[in-house]
């Protein structure tokens, strides 16, 4: 056989990487978002591909059977399903994230959960819940908002505050309550409809509430209280950092499918009363590059503080405040950015925008709704603010 045969033949065997994956089921998501919209939910066909294809487990243990992979890798498979459509990015963000948690549970535990490579988590991290130590389970009743994804999971998890005794919430040393995350199979739980919203429609997040569940203590964890029992550097890294990366992966997906959208449609419209095409307009083309730009650098931003967490993460074995802090700016800024750009491109588009056979005004509405997710909202930048300023500050969920 020639080399050129056995290069070929390699290539042919070689396994899709994830961001390969990603790359080809965009072009699904894409086709599929009108539906995602009229459902409110992700179609069962797409959420299968997405689970076989891995992009579920990119933080699951590689021990338990996940990717264990880096942050990089998470941003690259969110930013590419969000190019197709933000609500496939956005579940992947969700789900992918979810799996963290497996890092902190004994591994039998995990490995119950985690029954096959197809196995998808989900849930809310707020405090939203009650868990009362009853033995060696805890008695859970909670509602939690905002479960993205919840119709296609196997389990849902809910964040809790657990009372130390009556009347006394747990509380870490700082002061702030130790929320503990409880893990149930999604059959027990009850899913509310919801999710009657302007954007990021297809991302099915209603509420889900638990009603008396029994969580054996296996099942549960304190991501602020408990060391991760898995070693790898991925359980170093900042869980909410970490989800606040995939979030602006997520925004940075959307506006670059914006203006995918945006020179496609200046390729042919001709304004009313005009007789340029729009592409051909120099103020058109002078906006177009400022957004090119600022997609480009809120991405190198974003990267390079991933990058220079991670690499403290596997020499030094923890992330430094100032690096968490990196994560944070980076992600709030490149969410924001990415709203701007949006908004650009759709108010260039002019009216044809606003009609719903537009994916213009779907990527600007998902891209507002993006904005406004605790850990990239507006608030964010009070609490790095602080930071930078040199004040006393909690950084619990830094």
């Amino acid at each position: 056989m020639r080399t050129t045969d056995l290069t070929q033949a390699a290539q042919v065997a070689a396994p899709e990487s994830p961001a390969a994956a990603a790359e080809r089921l965009a072009l699904v998501a894409a086709d599929l978002a009108p539906r995602a919209e009229r459902e409110r939910r992700l179609s069962g066909e797409l959420v299968a591909e997405l689970a076989t294809a891995g992009l579920f487990r990119l933080c699951v243990p590689a021990r338990v059977g996940g990717l264990e992979a880096p942050p990089t890798t998470l941003i690259d498979c969110v930013q590419a399903l969000a190019r197709g459509d933000g609500a496939a990015g956005w579940c992947v963000a969700i789900g992918a994230t979810s799996g963290l948690l497996l890092g902190y549970l004994p591994e039998a535990a995990a490995l119950e959960l985690f029954t096959t490579p197809e196995s998808v988590l989900g849930g809310v991290f707020a405090p939203r819940g009650h868990a009362v130590p009853t033995g060696d389970a805890f008695r859970v009743n909670g509602r939690w908002p905002f479960a993205s994804g919840c119709q296609h999971c196997d389990w849902l998890m809910g964040g809790c505050l657990v009372p130390e005794r009556p009347g006394e919430i747990r509380t870490l040393a700082g002061g702030s309550p130790d929320v503990r995350l409880m893990l149930a199979p999604a059959h027990e739980v009850q899913i509310h409809d919801t999710w009657h919203v302007s954007g990021l429609r297809g991302t099915g997040s209603n509420d889900i509430e638990f009603t008396e569940l029994l969580i054996p203590e296996a099942r549960s964890a304190s991501v602020f209280s408990d060391p991760p029992v898995q070693t790898g550097p991925l359980y170093l890294f900042p869980l909410f950092g970490l989800l606040a990366l995939a979030i602006a992966g997520v925004s940075l997906g959307i506006a670059r499918g914006a203006l995918d959208e945006f020179v496609q449609l200046a390729e042919t419209k001709t304004p009313t009363g005009g007789r340029r095409r729009l592409a051909e307009r120099s103020t058109v083309g002078a906006e177009v590059a400022r957004a090119e730009a600022g997609v480009r650098a809120a991405d190198a931003l974003l990267r390079e503080a991933a990058h220079r967490a991670w690499d403290t993460a596997l020499d030094r074995g923890e992330v430094p405040v100032d690096e968490r802090l990196a994560l944070r700016l980076s992600a709030s800024h490149a969410t924001e950015t990415a709203a701007d750009v949006v908004q650009t491109a759709y108010r260039l588009a002019g009216a044809s925008a606003i009609y719903e056979s537009s994916p213009l005004q779907r990527r600007f509405r998902d891209a507002n709704v993006a904005t406004q997710h605790m850990l990239v909202a507006p608030a964010t930048w009070e609490l790095s603010g602080r930071l930078l300023l040199g004040l006393e500050t909690d950084i619990t969920q830094l």
